[in-house]
């Protein structure tokens, strides 16, 4: 019984833990991008300097730097699904590179990369949940549970959305970029009712962390939330169409992954020139459509309050264009997620097409966002409940009947990359 007290204080102890460490990335990735993105061009423009290209110059620049690093480290950090098939199979995730994975996941999202921070995230918190584990012995086979709850948790903080993080380790979240794949199951070594409640005091920490220093020191990272959506018959009316030019673009992500790759393989084993070329397409994308570029969360609010001063043609140019240089990033060397900015795209899209129906956005975003994911996670239970955590809960038959029908549209197996 005292054994299974302190491994639940550990737990809580460990998800808090992973809270903590979401939020103060979030912290350091918003502080360097506030710095490099707003007072660096300020300061150019004070002295009668032209910013309109610091995009361009910066995002290749940040190519150089991402390339190098690699050159260096490695590959760093692996994928969110990568972590979790590790921790899954063997109860662990090697811990002599959390350094390399750090750095290796915050340097892309400082240069404006259109990628997610949770690939970076996940590893260093399973590595370090494996090194406690592997000089507190008398945790014995709960090992494997805490370092999975501490995945768990550390999603759960990102994403701020409990259910996700407690679902993602036990059915995986095509968080891929060679399109959707599953994490295989593994045999647990403990009851059932265990595991789940060491996932719930995992998470449970996780969010109490982020919430408490968010509280003391203000938020830190993740979406904005819609609280509001309304059904009519225009909304109901224009489902389907909107639903379309979601799948559409959750299907464009598969193909454009197939150029990225195709490209990749024809630069060969040059990580440098690799990481330049998706710096070059980034700045040049991001000069002419400035959301394009980063992972997302801060661009949501402040499109949420410009959206009606931007032209339909502007919101969906965004839109798609973030989809395909979200594949080139991640495929050339600027790693991380793909969630952020692909519900990102989503939502530029949604309000390019409010604009042009007048319907309600909430409605457009919902309907949308769920097809696009939908298309790319091909699990529209998981597509819904992760974009619980932008929409309101009233949103969910939108979510759920644009997630499935997004899912149904077929990809050819050569766009997979397997």
């Amino acid at each position: 019984m005292a054994k299974r007290v302190l491994f639940a204080l550990f737990t809580i102890a460990f998800g808090a833990f992973a809270g903590a460490f979401a939020w103060g990335f979030f912290f350091l990735m918003n502080t360097g991008i506030a710095l490099l993105w707003e007072a660096a061009p300020n300061a150019l423009a004070a002295q009668g300097l032209p910013a309109v290209f610091y995009p361009l110059v910066f995002c290749t620049v940040g190519g150089v730097v991402i390339g190098l690093f690699a050159k260096k480290f490695g590959p760093y950090p692996a994928d969110m699904n990568t972590v979790m098939a590790s921790v899954k199979q063997t109860g662990r995730y090697e811990y002599d590179h959390m350094g390399a994975s750090f750095f290796g996941a915050l340097l892309p999202l400082l240069f404006g990369g259109s990628i997610g921070p949770e690939a970076g995230m996940t590893g260093v918190i399973a590595g370090l949940c494996t090194w406690v584990g592997d000089r507190l012995r008398f945790v014995g086979a709960e090992m494997r549970e805490l370092a999975e709850a501490s995945c768990a948790a550390v999603i759960a903080a990102i994403f701020a959305t409990p259910l996700f993080g407690l679902m993602v380790p036990a059915v995986g979240a095509a968080d891929d970029s060679d399109g959707p794949r599953r994490i295989s199951e593994v045999r647990l070594d403990v009851a059932k009712p265990l595991k789940i409640a060491v996932y719930v005091l995992a998470v449970a920490g996780a969010l109490g962390a982020m919430a408490l220093l968010g509280h003391w020191f203000g938020a830190s990272g993740g979406l904005p939330r819609f609280s509001e959506i309304a059904f009519g018959a225009s909304e109901l009316a224009w489902a389907l169409p909107l639903m379309a030019v979601g799948t559409a673009a959750g299907w464009l992500y598969f193909p454009a992954g197939a150029a990225a790759r195709a490209l990749a393989t024809r630069l060969g084993d040059r990580p440098v020139a690799k990481a330049v070329m998706a710096g070059a397409l980034l700045g040049a994308v991001g000069t002419a459509l400035p959301f394009a570029l980063f992972a997302g969360e801060a661009q949501t609010e402040q499109l949420a309050l410009i959206w009606t001063t931007v032209s339909a043609g502007m919101l969906l140019a965004t839109g798609f264009a973030k989809v395909i240089v979200t594949q080139f990033c991640l495929n050339l060397g600027w790693r991380g997620g793909h969630f952020f900015p692909l519900i990102f795209a989503g939502i530029a899209l949604g309000y390019g097409l409010a604009t042009l129906t007048g319907i309600d956005p909430v409605f457009a975003l919902c309907a949308v966002t769920g097809a696009l994911m939908g298309a790319v996670m091909r699990q529209p239970l998981m597509t819904a409940v992760l974009l619980f955590l932008v929409f309101p809960l009233a949103g969910a038959p939108v979510l759920l009947v644009a997630a499935a029908l997004g899912s149904l549209v077929p990809v050819p197996h050569r766009w997979l990359g397997k």
